[in-house]
């Protein structure tokens, strides 16, 4: 809540307090405290069916200050966050289920408070470039959501959530074992595309690393291993794909090529010694 928001329910709160204060004292029929809490509530729930959710939730702050044991906290908190919800802040939406969840365990709405928390969480702001937090949390969220509600109809829903997350964390890892075969770091490239393979083996970006690896294999004048790794790209690969059975069979040259460089290397560099070794031993 904002610092004016918060101040101008203080000020309410101290008007509604002084207003009941007069009528107490001057003996004027007041209106009973439940019966205003109603009114209230009934206002922001018809300004939440209207689309005005800013409203819905300055209504609903008044509701959930002053209303205690009236018996609208539990409507009144799950309005909230879904009034919220609807207005895609997120990180609000996201603490007020939460207290919803804390507060109201027996609800008829807990299930769906907590479903929505999971996709809020998924919804927060997110960068491969930063830190996993974020996804870290949704992924929690989606996995007690489950635990407690094993037998789900929105089961569907969750996996494709979380299996949009588990690519989230994919990314990153791919991104940053790239980054090391761009900066021709071809050993910790290695290293990263391994551990890209091992632990998302069905990443979107499988076939890319694939090639990337057999690429850095090929920098480090490993041969044999860079055709392995090419050929499960092979394997794997749609015959009818042109665009990957090009990319594959220009890749196999590319490594044929390096391979037959490097033999005349090799083979270059023994001859040098060998003279080298000749010179030697004629001086002695």
């Amino acid at each position: 809540m904002t610092l004016f928001k918060k101040i101008s329910l203080f000020l309410y709160l101290f008007a509604f307090a002084t207003f009941f204060a007069s009528c107490s004292s001057s003996g004027q029929t007041k209106m009973k405290h439940t019966e205003w809490c109603r009114i209230r509530y009934e206002n922001a729930e018809e300004l939440f069916k209207k689309g005005k959710y800013g409203r819905t939730t300055d209504k609903l702050e008044e509701i959930l200050a002053t209303c205690a044991g009236t018996g609208y906290m539990e409507q009144a908190q799950f309005l909230m966050a879904e009034s919220y919800f609807n207005m895609e802040d997120w990180i609000e939406a996201r603490g007020e289920y939460g207290s919803f969840i804390l507060n109201f365990p027996g609800s008829p709405f807990i299930e769906t408070a907590e479903f929505r928390k999971a996709v809020s969480s998924f919804n927060m702001e997110f960068r491969v470039s930063r830190d996993e937090a974020n996804t870290t949390i949704a992924m929690k969220d989606f996995e007690r959501y489950l635990s407690n509600y094993p037998e789900t109809p929105l089961r569907d829903s969750v996996n494709y959530y979380y299996n949009l997350l588990v690519e989230r964390l994919a990314e990153k890892e791919f991104q940053t074992a790239r980054l090391y075969l761009r900066m021709d770091k071809y050993q910790a490239a290695v290293i990263y595309f391994k551990e890209f393979l091992e632990t998302y083996p069905n990443s979107k970006r499988r076939t890319e690393a694939l090639f990337m690896i057999a690429q850095a294999y090929n920098e480090l004048d490993q041969f044999e291993t860079a055709k392995l790794y090419l050929n499960i790209a092979k394997n794997e690969a749609a015959p009818d794909d042109k665009k990957i059975q090009k990319q594959i069979a220009k890749t196999e040259k590319k490594i044929d090529k390096a391979e037959i460089a490097f033999a005349k290397r090799m083979k270059k560099d023994s001859q040098k010694k060998r003279f080298w070794k000749e010179d030697r031993e004629m001086q002695n």
